[in-house]
């Protein structure tokens, strides 16, 4: 069973920044594409930013300009750095990541963006 672990989540006021981190277990191998959701209350779970194995990114266009997603790969590691942040960035964010093709969800970590 593959554990995708997210931290980094918190309360943060507008213009703000935070960096959020996600780690899995298992092959380095195994693991393909990697990338970030997140959910509102009452709403459906979007995307963010996702990132290959080779570092090519896409982007919400919500948060273009303002979020970056990295990976390190020796390490099963992704990151989100989010600046001049938004309170409609408000969400839990969820990680999530392709092992053997198969995707794997975190448990999430909340974001709330104070005004």
């Amino acid at each position: 069973q593959v554990q995708v672990v997210e931290s980094g989540g918190g309360l943060v006021q507008a213009g703000g920044s935070l960096r959020l981190s996600c780690v899995a277990s298992g092959s380095i191998l195994s693991i393909g594409d990697m990338g970030w959701y997140r959910q509102a209350p009452g709403k459906q779970r979007d995307l963010v930013a996702t990132i290959t194995r080779l570092g090519i990114t896409t982007y919400a266009d919500s948060v273009k300009g303002r979020f970056t997603v990295s990976r390190i790969n020796a390490k099963n590691t992704v990151y989100l750095q989010m600046n001049s942040m938004k309170p409609e960035d408000t969400a839990v964010y969820y990680c999530n990541v392709n092992y053997n093709g198969w995707p794997y969800w975190g448990q999430g970590t909340q974001v709330t963006v104070s005004s």
